[in-house]
């Protein structure tokens, strides 16, 4: 028996965590004994947590619980969690997850009483990598060990560009590394070139986004027809939704003494230039271009769409 706790804004992270906590379960009753809960109610909450596994087969019991932390437990109630972890069945793993929103800087509140009990266990943050210095670094081992994990190598300057293009997504880095190892095949080290090649850089979706928000439709579309030769419309529209949220970001806590770095994730020069342009922008526009990317993303994943380069685009010049 083991209890997890894992809570931060790195998705990507906290998603392999449990990714290698479920290569431990009987794959003959894996689909049995792997479940998921979001913030159930108390009582659902103590039978997740009382829950064994299927034919004798260890159990593996996910538990988001960011929302538990908005609100306060009854004495009772945190006694009674606290109880039945402890006596939490040998063949039964728990893992609680708390997954912030990316890039806002919130913290959990350390003073409540079910982080107290939940940090004497297995007990991990996953924040995403910031974009200054030190962050940088870290972000470049991760990189290094995340192309290793792939029978990949890169020098280091090859990690430079690499972050300066994709950022501190480590999903899109994954990604990004899958693409590369495809294209060097069958040599194992990725190049500048082929870096530049392949992997459209935050500053084209920047560059992209601009002539959106500035109406630009003609120059816009045909920054998307070179797009399109790089990524899924899919693929442009998550990047540009990302971009979006951002400025949206900006736009509310333009007034506020908070790091646009942490917020952001981008470098210096994509800041300065949101910072330059951010005046002309109205928030209405910027929120209802993100509803509109959003219902074309719904719509293609939900198969109403008949052409998903033609859904985006109209999504972006409607």
């Amino acid at each position: 028996m083991a209890i997890y706790f894992f809570y931060g804004d790195e998705d990507y992270n906290i998603e392999q965590a449990i990714e290698k906590l479920k290569q431990g379960l009987d794959k003959n009753f894996a689909a049995m004994n792997y479940k998921t809960f979001d913030n159930p109610p108390f009582a659902d909450l103590m039978d997740a947590i009382r829950t064994q596994g299927m034919m004798f087969g260890k159990m593996l019991t996910v538990i988001s619980c960011k929302n538990y932390f908005d609100k306060s437990f009854e004495d009772y109630q945190i006694k009674e969690i606290e109880t039945t972890l402890e006596n939490c069945s040998d063949n039964t793993d728990v893992v609680f997850v708390a997954q912030l929103p990316r890039n806002e800087n919130k913290k959990l509140d350390s003073r409540k009483k079910l982080f107290k009990i939940l940090s004497q266990y297995n007990s991990q943050e996953f924040p995403t990598f910031k974009m200054n210095y030190y962050g940088k670094q870290d972000l470049a081992n991760w990189i290094k060990k995340a192309a290793k994990n792939k029978n990949l190598t890169a020098e280091q300057d090859v990690i430079d560009i690499l972050i300066e293009q994709i950022g501190n997504n480590l999903r899109e880095l994954d990604i990004e590394l899958e693409k590369l190892k495809l294209l060097a095949y069958p040599e194992k080290k990725i190049t500048s070139e082929m870096v530049k090649e392949i992997c459209i850089s935050n500053e084209d979706l920047f560059n992209f986004t601009e002539l959106i928000m500035s109406q630009d439709y003609d120059k816009a579309l045909n920054e998307y027809k070179k797009l399109l030769d790089k990524k899924h419309p899919l693929e442009i529209l998550s990047a540009t939704q990302t971009i979006l949220r951002k400025r949206i970001l900006l736009k509310l806590n333009a007034h506020k003494p908070i790091k646009i770095m942490t917020i952001t994730g981008m470098s210096d020069k994509q800041i300065q230039a949101i910072l330059r342009n951010s005046g002309k922008q109205k928030l209405k526009n910027l929120v209802n271009l993100k509803k509109n990317l959003t219902n074309a993303e719904y719509r293609i994943k939900s198969g109403l769409a008949t052409n998903a380069e033609s859904e985006v685009r109209d999504a972006l010049i409607r």
